[in-house]
């Protein structure tokens, strides 16, 4: 293909083949489960048919080659004559994942590889129906079969005179549409012959003698020469009495419209048979006397100098064909589908439409910190100042929702994710999902893809046990996975729950005392919930053996990396022998911001809100050092208590801290820190703006923002923050 071609046409159809193959990950995973439902195949179907046809257009031959052997199953499927099985869907599934990849290579404009040709096999001979395949064997045999019945009929010249000329239509043989063929015999017409010039004196003895010899040879002389026609005729009407070539050409303008230029008449083979049996007593052909008297087809008269035509191979059953022929039940007509509603529009316009709004954002934070100063008394301007933030308000969650996408863009997935695990687990197990139509915001629906992945991953390895098991727990021999979303707020929650085994608190310790994670003492005052969250160390797994699915103690880590990053939470509540839930909390979005302004020093800076849990007044008299660090006593629990003073200006006094400030109390998973600030200033939704380059990758910062009072607030990543200062 040449990617010259039109960009818009490219882009359109890239467009909708990624809504389509989406679509394609679940739908054959449904229909695993449900392998009945027609409409769902006929949709399988359309989906592959149309990638097909978008591809052709484009001249993506590789596409087109793989769409259409996944097309042709399901094209079997549909019509009943095959059914749905697990190793089927293997195939499948490998088809899609191989469209998907060349999709990909389209996608970054390059020429897709072609499929691999076992693969592009095994779907052509699945497109075949399973009635085919039963019979091959059979059908094979019959071939063997017939091969042996044309060589015990090559007995000679007049051999493919019969098979060719079609003689003994006469008696009723029905038209080639009906795929019958109602020939005299051989055995009759040699008879024939012997009656007329005597036992094996016919016209082409000494080649049928020579024929017999050699079955195999198919030469010109397996054709009745042309002097031996005539002396058959000679025989039939006397020497010098058969038509001659003028009559014969009268003959044949009057039959132009029935038969060949060649052929004998009705009449002149009835005579024929007449002459040798008698008036009226010519033999007939039991099968053909069976059948109603059709228009007779006259024999053809071999034309000279031409080879001989090749014999016509017996004619086998064809199932497909027949098939075909009987009327197909037609599936009742799906309802219309539902006017377009949607609109395509360009993320980078989005993108931009986010930026305006935010920039509106602070135009009314301006506003609002004005009409609150002293120096304005005016009425009205208060009012519109109030009117300009609750439009400016509607308008950002206008333009909030054209970013939205439901969470099901993500859970489309996790069908086959588990499905495949699965399978290569030897597990049964079910997957639930809820809450899919939850919206929140595009980047944060690309951005916990991977992190749910390996979240449900992990249920299904860990959390469920084997069937074998599971039965002998008492418990239900396939295991349940739910998944499930919604919104709180201006938070999502996210839960993914499983019935399995549970979490031991006391192996996880034990496990974490091993690899030096934790020390004995340590051990034995954590809690269970804090027992837990041992999975989220870096290098911790409970899996003895590694395997291409688990036991490297790379995942966890990276996912609550993660989430800390979208500024979530992840918490989990676990029982042993019951099972186990992770419960994750996010943002509906990451364009706008809410915060919690902090000063520190004369500088102003934003604490997510998502992170803040309380604040306090500072009491030092509360304080204990504990191990070098500085803890503060809340509600009977000591939390580590850190001066942002120490950490956010330009030249600290670590001798000096303000003890007279205020402690905001930041959770971050299961761990609480309290940091001490100068002053708080207040709640403040804020757009996050990128940092310059000489700043980019400074520990602890997200980004920066203007203040409403025009200032500018560095935005604080919390996470980044603490894994960088507190072990200084």
């Amino acid at each position: 293909m040449s990617f010259e071609m039109d960009e818009e046409i490219l882009q359109d159809f890239l467009i909708e083949a990624a809504e389509i193959l989406e679509q394609l990950s679940e739908q054959l995973v449904q229909l695993e489960n449900d392998p009945e439902n027609k409409d769902l195949l006929n949709a399988i179907f359309r989906g592959f048919h149309t990638v097909k046809g978008g591809a052709g257009f484009l001249a993506v031959s590789a596409l087109v080659d793989t769409c259409h052997g996944a097309e042709n199953v399901f094209d079997t499927l549909r019509n009943g004559q095959r059914t749905v099985t697990s190793d089927l869907m293997d195939v499948i599934l490998q088809a899609l994942d191989t469209i998907n990849a060349q999709f990909a290579q389209l996608q970054a404009r390059e020429e897709p590889e072609a499929a691999d040709s076992e693969l592009l096999e095994t779907l052509h001979k699945l497109s075949q129906p399973e009635s085919e395949d039963d019979t091959a064997a059979d059908d094979a045999a019959a071939d063997a079969a017939d091969d042996d019945a044309d060589v015990r009929r090559a007995s000679g010249a007049t051999n493919d005179v019969a098979a060719d000329t079609n003689v003994g239509r006469a008696s009723g043989a029905t038209n080639d549409a009906e795929n019958t063929v109602d020939d005299i015999q051989e055995d009759e017409f040699e008879a024939l012959l012997d009656e007329l010039h005597g036992k094996g004196q016919g016209p082409g003895a000494s080649k049928t003698a020579n024929k017999k010899e050699a079955p195999n040879t198919h030469t010109d002389n397996d054709e009745i020469t042309d002097d031996e026609f005539e002396a058959l005729l000679d025989e039939l009407h006397g020497s010098g009495k058969a038509p001659t070539s003028a009559e014969k050409q009268q003959e044949e303008q009057k039959s132009a419209s029935k038969s060949d230029s060649d052929e004998i008449t009705d009449d002149e083979f009835e005579a024929l048979l007449d002459d040798l049996h008698g008036k009226g007593k010519a033999p007939k052909v039991n099968k053909t006397a069976e059948k109603p008297a059709q228009q007779p087809a006259a024999a053809k008269k071999p034309e000279p100098q031409k080879a001989a035509p090749k014999k016509p191979e017996p004619k086998k059953a064809e199932p497909s064909k027949e098939q075909a022929k009987q009327p197909a039940k037609k599936p009742a007509a799906p309802p219309p589908p539902p006017p377009e509603t949607t609109v395509r529009v360009d993320t980078k316009r989005l993108d931009e439409i986010m930026n305006m709004v935010g920039e509106l954002v602070l135009v009314r934070n301006r506003l609002l910190s004005l009409s609150n100063s002293d120096d304005q008394k005016h009425e009205e301007m208060s009012k519109a100042i109030a009117n300009l933030d609750v439009v400016t308000g509607d308008l950002q969650g206008s333009v909030m929702k054209t970013r939205m996408q439901p969470i099901k863009k993500v859970f489309g997935r996790f069908p086959r994710v588990v499905r495949d695990l699965a399978r290569s687990l030897k597990k049964e197990i079910n997957l639930e999902m809820h809450g899919e139509e939850t919206d929140l915001d595009k980047n944060l629906v690309e951005a916990l893809a991977d992190p749910l992945v390996h979240l449900v991953r992990n249920s299904v390895d860990h959390g469920i046990e084997m069937p074998d098991e599971r039965q002998a727990k008492g418990k239900p021999r396939e295991g349940m996975v739910t998944l499930s979303a919604s919104q709180e707020g201006d938070h999502i929650m996210l839960s993914i729950k499983d019935d399995g085994a549970g979490m031991d608190a006391e192996k996880l310790k034990q496990i974490a005392i091993k690899r030096g994670v934790l020390d004995e003492d340590a051990a034995a005052r954590m809690s269970n919930e804090d027992a837990y969250n041992l999975i989220f160390a870096a290098g911790f797994s409970t899996k003895e053996q590694v395997s291409d699915i688990s036991g490297r103690g790379v995942g966890m880590d990276v996912v609550k990396t993660k989430i800390s990053q979208l500024n979530g939470s992840i918490k989990i509540e676990s029982e042993l022998g019951k099972g186990t839930e992770l419960l994750i909390k996010v943002p509906l979005t990451l364009a706008i911001l809410p915060t919690l302004m902090v000063e520190v020093k004369d500088q102003t800076f934003a604490l997510p809100l998502a992170v803040v849990s309380e604040i306090i007044d500072l009491d030092m008299a509360k304080t204990n050092t504990v191990d070098g660090q500085l803890t503060l006593i809340v509600r009977k629990r000591a939390i580590p208590l850190f001066f942002l003073e120490h950490w956010l200006t330009r030249r600290p006094e670590r001798n000096k801290r303000n003890e007279n400030g205020h402690v905001v109390v930041v959770q971050i998973g299961n761990q609480q820190v309290g940091f001490v600030v100068d002053a708080l200033i207040g709640q403040e939704e804020v757009v996050i703006k990128p940092l310059d380059k000489l700043l980019q990758g400074t520990p602890g910062m997200a980004g920066a923002t203007i203040t409403s009072d025009g200032g500018i607030a560095l935005i604080i990543d919390v996470p980044s923050m603490l894994k960088y200062y507190a072990k200084r």
